[in-house]
């Protein structure tokens, strides 16, 4: 693996990445290359990169998994910034960065997001063209989620509330950090947070299985605006011609992977070739790293790639 920092000229910050290689890696030789998208509050080094990535350059593929601006080891200030056309735009320019690589076949580039990061695949596909495939991994429509559940279903208090404090820190008053999760899952249990989501998202995040350092699962209230007038799968039944995989579990989680997926799929009426992986007795915080269900979902998406890249 080498990790790299990507420099562009029209950002006044860096992304960085890990690179991966498959195994007898010839740099000599074009290879066909996976941009691989963290969840929301993640980083590289879970599962995008350790799980998905991993597993793909085991498989014969470069792959690319990076940190979102102002999230991890990238650049950007404030922190902690979650703004989904900024994250789609991350995934052009680390594209950017791979068509300089000489061992990137720039013809042959595919994208893999889990959660949050899966829908930013599939809305960078709608009009990134170089894209040539693409995977998403319970992917969750943020746009969706915060007018729902994330604003509890006021998304116009939300924004109200985002403009007030907005002003109060261009006139110098603190950030407002959330913390997005229980501080373990004893602390989620103690509160009575129950539901599914919530309770495997912390025993993912905040415990020894999935946490790490850049995994912050923090936003920056103030920041927040726009995705409530974000949606992934705009305009998906024209732009979305790329073969396209969507892996859902059907344990149903307030989340909503499985019915953004459920509804990206039934959209992609436009896509040379779509497929819906729908996986019983599996969870959406099960796909991020448990042996079983990610092999079912290797299973589907490695020849997928294989076939379009």
């Amino acid at each position: 693996m080498q990790s790299v920092t990507i420099q562009n000229p029209d950002m006044a910050w860096s992304i960085a990445a890990d690179i991966r290689f498959p195994p007898g890696f010839d740099e000599t030789k074009t290879h066909p290359t996976i941009v691989s998208v963290h969840p929301f509050g993640s980083c590289k080094e879970q599962t995008s990169g350790n799980v998905y990535g991993q597993g793909l350059a085991e498989q014969g593929f470069v792959v690319i998994a990076y940190d979102a601006s102002f999230q991890g080891a990238s650049g950007g200030s404030p922190r902690w910034i979650e703004d989904p056309t900024q994250r789609v735009e991350d995934i052009s320019r680390v594209i950017d960065y791979a068509v300089t690589l000489p061992y990137v076949d720039a013809d042959r580039i595919g994208v893999i997001g889990v959660c949050g990061g899966g829908a930013y695949a599939i809305n960078a596909t709608l009009t990134e063209k170089r894209i040539k495939a693409v995977v998403s991994i319970t992917g969750v429509n943020v746009g969706r989620l915060f007018r729902e559940g994330f604003s509890s279903y006021d998304p116009l208090g939300a924004l109200n509330a985002m403009a007030a404090q907005r002003t109060a820190e261009a006139r110098g008053g603190d950030l407002q950090v959330n913390e997005l999760l229980p501080a373990s899952p004893e602390a989620a249990t103690a509160a009575g947070l129950t539901e599914r989501d919530v309770f495997e998202a912390t025993d993912y995040y905040k415990t020894p299985r999935g946490q790490q350092e850049g995994g912050a699962t923090r936003m920056l209230f103030s920041h927040a605006q726009k995705t409530l007038a974000w949606d992934a799968f705009a305009f998906a039944e024209t732009l979305l011609t790329q073969p396209v995989m969507v892996v859902i579990g059907q344990k149903v989680g307030a989340f909503g992977a499985y019915r953004d997926g459920m509804e990206v799929y039934g959209r992609a009426v436009a896509s040379k070739d779509r497929r819906l992986v729908s996986l019983a007795d599996w969870s959406h915080y099960d796909l991020y790293d448990k042996p079983e269900p990610v092999a079912l979902a290797m299973a589907e998406l490695v020849p997928f790639f294989k076939t379009h890249l």
